[in-house]
């Protein structure tokens, strides 16, 4: 029984291969077939083992098999965001405009990929597992459905990191496909190889000493009932599957990605193959050894879809490279501007013709990757008529400083820190010394996430300490400055806190992100309204999280007026700001409280509840709406409904601690002693000591009486 059993699983799970395999050569353009692009996050080229890496991926090896391998494929930049916008727009990061994860928007009438197939008749859909993807990016026209439905965005507050698992997004694309009646261009983003890396217990145990090797094993698995589905559809399929970049995994001293842009990061599978169920013969694939790159992949797809040639587009469709395995020479742009845009550090930028790599930095780098694929030696030294000329072909594209990052929301910035993405804003800077050289700060990078973890861990002293060697080292690091000032205010050193961002303004830090924790801190815990206010006005009117945080100071100083009238401008800045109505309900909420009774104090409670609930409609994930609403509930003596409304507070955050404590307070004061342990429990042991320590004392006595 056993073993038939083990039999029909094997079976199913090839059945498209054996009925009839699939073609390496792609169908004339025109020809009725759909397309599906799957991208997998954060993969290395060696991981999979169609390269000879150590994940086990034999879904991707059949497809291989039967398709085109490119074994020398390189990707344009070596984050989420950049690297996704080439492949759908098939244009140049300096092009596109897109340049990190943090502080761009992809500009209104880009043409994607999407937007081109649409009118061909094309239903278009795409299923996003990370949250650099999701709508707010602007990745959306063109797409019938963009399904980015990750699990905290629904309150589900076990999940800690902005993403859902392969399986599931696959299950999504599924259900979309089968419902399909004619040629679709579907989209499958896997998330799962970016850090942390935490695959499903069984690749766990497999991979414990490689957990990222686990997460692309876990993704194979969870695509091959995707190809399998494409093999009982009426027409064919056109498969592309690639990854955005890779990871370092500790290679040059970088344990991830975004910092440098050597082959770790750079180089990236690429599949092509056609699962068609019709095919009358087992195609055999073909392994491509000439260059290729993101920017070939959007002319690849119009191409075999039979959309007209578009000459601005600076890449080439495949379609003879697959057919003949040569192709004339194409060189290949790269850069990482992540730190240089958000640390100041010196934007790195290169080009690889041939094998030959050079890294335009500094301190110049030059590579022969065909024998020294590594990158362990240096040749540029040695090698100055051959850097001049690649540094000639540089210069070929546009070099210019890229355009500087536009500013986040507080929930953006802490989705993409979840990440291990680092944000902010550096000023502008047109010369870089031997000093910025990224290679001379990979320990500066090595020393924040270790205080990061130290922090975490709760060893506060060795992170606080080195957060400070960070800033000896580089005094203009405001992240060091932020994350040292965030620990001493949570745990009750308030002056330190604000010393500390006042030293980040002096030594020359960039000033925004400073700037709003530092208005904060003043208003909220270091009593300086006026102070506060001072600090925040310096930002400007349009940058929106400035003027909440403003608006809050205002609060803060007993200014109701000049909130409400700040909130009311960033609303016309951005009428979806959800955060500024719920900030309208406090200063409602807060003015009420100042009135003893009357038609007055009635008027402002009611405004408070109708922004709260208006910033729940605008965004039903704020928890702190709840907790407003709740508060407005309980003043107008609807006690039930606002434990309803903590409840739901704690359920989308769990660090919604004033709901946590008016829910322990209105449940013991109902008797309802159960409940009232259980939220007061919580409140004990999540709720910082420094901020709230009457009231962790006053539950205390309460549970243990």
């Amino acid at each position: 029984m056993g073993g038939a059993a083990i039999l029909v699983a094997i079976a199913l799970g090839v059945v498209w291969w054996v009925r009839g395999g699939a073609s390496f050569a792609m169908l004339p353009a025109g020809t009725d077939q759909n397309i599906l692009l799957v991208t997998i996050d954060t993969t290395r080229a060696d991981a999979i083992s169609a390269y000879g890496g150590p994940a086990q991926t034999p879904n991707l090896d059949r497809l291989a098999a039967h398709g085109a391998r490119f074994t020398f494929a390189h990707s344009h930049a070596v984050v989420t965001l950049p690297s996704h916008t080439t492949i759908l727009t098939g244009h140049f990061p300096y092009e596109h405009g897109i340049r990190d994860n943090s502080g761009f928007r992809v500009a209104d009438g880009t043409p994607t990929i999407a937007t081109r197939l649409k009118p061909l008749g094309f239903a278009t859909g795409a299923f996003i597992g990370g949250f650099p993807l999701t709508k707010r990016f602007g990745l959306t026209p063109g797409f019938d459905v963009y399904d980015d439905q990750l699990p905290e965005m629904k309150g589900d507050v076990s999940y800690a990191l902005p993403e859902r698992p392969a399986d599931v997004v696959v299950a999504r694309a599924l259900d979309w496909i089968g419902r399909q009646q004619g040629r679709f261009f579907a989209w499958v983003h896997a998330f799962d190889p970016h850090s942390p890396y935490r695959p499903p217990p069984e690749y766990a145990a497999k991979y414990s000493a490689q957990p990222y090797y686990g997460e692309i094993a876990f993704v194979d698995h969870s695509l091959g009932p995707l190809f399998d589905r494409l093999a009982t559809l009426s027409r064919p399929t056109l498969v592309i599957v690639t990854a955005d970049h890779g990871e370092s995994l500790g290679e040059h001293g970088e344990m991830t990605h975004g910092m440098f842009a050597y082959e770790s990061t750079l180089h990236i599978p690429l599949i092509v193959a056609e699962i068609d169920p019709r095919s009358a013969h087992d195609a055999r694939g073909r392994v491509i050894d000439v260059p290729v790159r993101h920017i070939d992949i959007a002319p690849t797809v119009l191409d075999a879809a039979g959309a007209p040639a578009d000459p601005t587009l600076p890449g080439a469709s495949l379609r003879d490279v697959i057919r003949t395995g040569q192709s004339a020479d194409r060189p290949e742009y790269f850069e990482s501007m992540t730190y240089n845009l958000v640390r100041g550090w010196a934007p790195l930028r290169g080009v690889l013709v041939a094998r030959d790599k050079y890294i335009d930095l500094p301190i110049p780098e030059l590579y022969n990757l065909a024998a020294d694929p590594k990158e362990a030696q240096n040749l540029a030294p040695g090698a100055a008529d051959r850097v001049a000329v690649l540094l000639a072909t540089l210069k070929t594209y546009n070099v210019a400083p890229p355009n500087r990052p536009g500013q986040e929301n507080a929930e953006v910035a802490a989705g993409l820190r979840a990440l291990g993405y680092t944000t902010g804003s550096a000023a502008a800077r047109t010369t870089y010394t031997e000093a910025d050289d990224p290679k001379r700060l990979v320990e500066v990078d090595k020393d924040l996430h270790t205080a990061t973890d130290l922090f975490e861990n709760g060893r506060l002293d060795d992170a606080v300490a080195t957060w400070k060697r960070v800033i000896a080292r580089r005094a203009d690091t405001a992240d060091a400055y932020i994350s040292l000032a965030h620990a001493y205010y949570e745990n009750g050193q308030v002056a330190a806190a604000i010393a500390t961002l006042e030293d980040a303004l002096r030594n020359g830090a960039p000033e925004r992100d400073v700037r709003i924790r530092l208005g904060t801190y003043l208003a909220e815990g270091g009593n300086d309204s006026a102070k506060a206010i001072q600090v925040l006005q310096a930002l400007p009117a349009s940058d929106a999280e400035a003027q909440n945080s403003l608006g809050i100071a205002y609060i803060d100083a007993g200014r109701f007026a000049d909130a409400a009238r700040t909130f009311r401008a960033v609303l016309a800045l951005d009428p979806t700001n959800g955060l500024a109505y719920q900030n309208l309900a406090v200063a409602a909420l807060k003015q009420a409280h100042t009135i003893n009774a009357g038609p007055e104090r009635s008027a402002k409670l009611a405004e408070a509840e109708a922004d709260a609930k208006q910033s729940i409609t605008v965004d039903p994930t704020l928890g702190g709406s709840y907790t407003i609403l709740g508060v407005v509930m309980s003043d107008t003596g609807r006690k039930a409904e606002a434990v309803d409304s903590w409840r739901r507070a704690v359920e989308l955050d769990p660090t919604e601690f004033d709901a946590l404590y008016n829910l322990w307070l209105e449940l013991a004061a109902a008797n309802q002693r159960d409940e009232a342990m259980k939220y007061g429990r919580q409140f004990v042991a999540t709720a910082p000591p420094a901020l709230y320590p009457q009231a962790i004392e006053e539950i205390r006595r309460y549970i243990g009486g």
